[in-house]
């Protein structure tokens, strides 16, 4: 019979404001129908999943001690989660490791001892559970590490281009653009042909990017930061683009920009070009309020972008297409770094966890739960 019992990471909020982040032991049930029960060996820390585990909490001033973090959460944010307060919430999106359970489906029986990925949550602990349909077998040679990362950067980054595809559109700026999704979707679009612009935000962001063949990169912290962009938007005739800022007035500028080099030339309108510009927000590393300043016509839009409900739009067909590419590419086009390896308990240290919850552009921690 195999032991169910095991440690998780959970975040729990209270009315008061009081964040907890601790590590708890639970037992899982035997698995049922398609579930399988995956002994996790490799998970990573994505900033989408700091979202859950910290929100935009003071961990700088917060109080650690052996697995467990107490910090405050601002006043805004406590009545905006108010669905969440008082539940200890298991953390971590995505992972890989082996199935040690499978419950009677046959689905679920064939991956009894298979090394898989999958993205079902709670993937911060020594045990997880997952539907036997939303795990992807690695093939023989592929390490749990490498197979960690296989799903929120690969298909997030495979749908940027999809989505662009979906629209109509043909080219796409791209900001916080030196992260692992960002050096992802380089490597997508020089083997798609797809013109592309990044926007980073230091001299060693841009080393980044064009050590890895990235033809465009402009540094937002240049005083000639507007002119590169108008240069770049000029050359690759981008009207789409995915910010993973959200705040401040970067959406804002790209628009212009957008707008500016499409009226290059054409008569004066006072509605601006016909031009049709998106602007996607699918990150908020900036938790103040776009800024948005109206002078890029009135042809545009600029609108919220999730993983999940755009994988439901783009179609069955695409998305088993986009997996497919995934996994065959997955040592090479979608390779993650990682700046550390950590336990669970490891992850909730003082030093850990200020380092990874202050790079979520950067190199990522992956959390190796069963040693």
């Amino acid at each position: 019979m195999t032991d169910l019992s095991g440690q998780r990471i959970v975040s729990k909020l209270d009315s008061d404001g009081t964040l907890t982040v601790s590590l708890e032991d639970f037992t899982l049930p035997p698995p049922e129908g398609r579930q399988v029960v995956i002994r996790v060996e490799a998970t990573p820390i994505n900033p989408s999943d700091l979202g859950l585990l910290f929100g935009p909490a003071d961990i700088e001033g917060a109080e650690f001690s052996p697995g467990k973090i107490v910090a405050r959460m601002p006043e805004p944010a406590v009545r905006a989660m108010a669905a969440r307060h008082g539940a200890a919430m298991p953390v971590g999106n995505e992972g890989a490791g082996t199935v040690v359970a499978a419950g009677d489906d046959p689905a679920a029986q064939a991956l009894r001892g298979k090394r898989v990925t999958c993205f079902p949550g709670g993937m911060y602990a020594t045990l997880a559970v997952a539907d036997a349909g939303m795990c992807l077998e690695l093939a023989d040679g592929i390490t749990a590490e490498q197979g960690a990362s296989a799903f929120v950067n690969p298909l997030t980054a495979l749908s940027f281009t999809e989505t662009m595809r979906h629209l109509g559109h043909s080219a796409l700026v791209h900001t916080a653009a030196a992260s692992n999704l960002g050096q992802m979707l380089v490597k997508i679009c020089q083997a798609d042909g797809i013109p592309l612009v990044n926007v980073v935000r230091n001299d060693a962001q841009v080393a980044i990017l064009k050590a890895i063949g990235a033809e465009h990169v402009v540094d937002s912290s240049k005083d000639t930061f507007l002119d590169d962009l108008t240069a770049a938007v000029a050359t690759t005739k981008a009207t789409m683009a995915f910010d993973a800022i959200g705040g401040g007035k970067l959406v804002s500028q790209i628009m212009t920009v957008m707008e500016q080099v499409a009226n290059s030339g054409a008569a004066y309108s006072r509605y601006g070009s016909n031009s049709p510009k998106h602007a996607f927000i699918y990150g908020a590393l900036d938790l103040s309020p776009t800024v948005l300043t109206r002078n890029f016509g009135f042809s545009w839009d600029v609108s919220g972008w999730l993983l999940t409900p755009w994988m439901g739009k783009l179609g069955a067909e695409v998305v088993d297409k986009m997996r497919s590419r995934v996994m065959a590419e997955l040592t090479t086009t979608f390779a993650s770094n990682y700046k550390a390896r950590v336990t669970l308990e490891q992850a909730l240290g003082r030093d850990a966890a200020l380092d990874y919850n202050a790079r979520r552009t950067g190199e990522k921690y992956l959390i190796t739960p069963n040693g």
